[in-house]
Order: C-alpha cells, then sequence, then structure tokens
C-alpha cells in the first residue's frame, strides 16, 4: 500500500485546506490529503502555492518533495534549496523561512 501512495502522490485528488497560516506575503492556498492519522502522528499528501511563509515546527516532519522547488532557511543557518525526489527534515522546534518558487507537492510525515 505504501509504495502505491507514492506512486500515486503527483497524480491524488486533493482537498482545499484554504490559505496557508503561515505565509509572510499574498495569501498562498494549499491543498492537501491526510492517509492516516494516529493521536498526534499523521501522514498524508500536501501542497502549497508559491511565496514565502515562517515557520516554528510544534512537531517532527519528515517530507519527500514530489514536485516543485523552494528554498529553506533555518534561523542562523545556511538556506538549502529543495526539488522534486529531495528528502528533508524537520524536528521539532524547527524555525526559519520557507520560500517556496515553484507550486510544491510533498508527501509528509508528522509525529
Amino acid at each position: 500500500m505504501i509504495t502505491s501512495l507514492l506512486l500515486d502522490a503527483a497524480d491524488a485528488e486533493l482537498e482545499d485546506w484554504g490559505p496557508l497560516d503561515e505565509a509572510t506575503g499574498a495569501p498562498m492556498a494549499t491543498h492537501g490529503l491526510e492517509v492516516w492519522v494516529d493521536g498526534d502522528s499523521s501522514a498524508g499528501i500536501w501542497q502549497c502555492a508559491p511565496g514565502p511563509s515562517r515557520w516554528t515546527l510544534e512537531t517532527h516532519e519528515v517530507i519527500y518533495l514530489v514536485a516543485g522547488r523552494m528554498t529553506v532557511t533555518p534561523d542562523g543557518g545556511e538556506a538549502d534549496d529543495i526539488g522534486p525526489g529531495d528528502v528533508a527534515v524537520f524536528p521539532k522546534g524547527w524555525t526559519g523561512t520557507w520560500d517556496i518558487h515553484e507550486t510544491v507537492r510533498k508527501v509528509y510525515s508528522i509525529f
């Protein structure tokens, strides 16, 4: 089942999740599909329109970028460009910015 989810992640039909709360510029539309939930842990597919945003994570998150491109900059750290096929880990308490250059679609796990 996990393999088919990853293969279908690029084309999965997503629900409108409204504008991104973390956006620091113009509103950024988000869409998603939650595929598993267990208490505070979840996994799914998330898509977001381009723009800048600021994050303070209250959970751990692992992402696999399916489409799009963004630059992630932790507070006090170096910027990293993330694109399709990249995996990134954001530990609980991570703070910084995500500058989404092209609509991104990611598979995520929050725990």
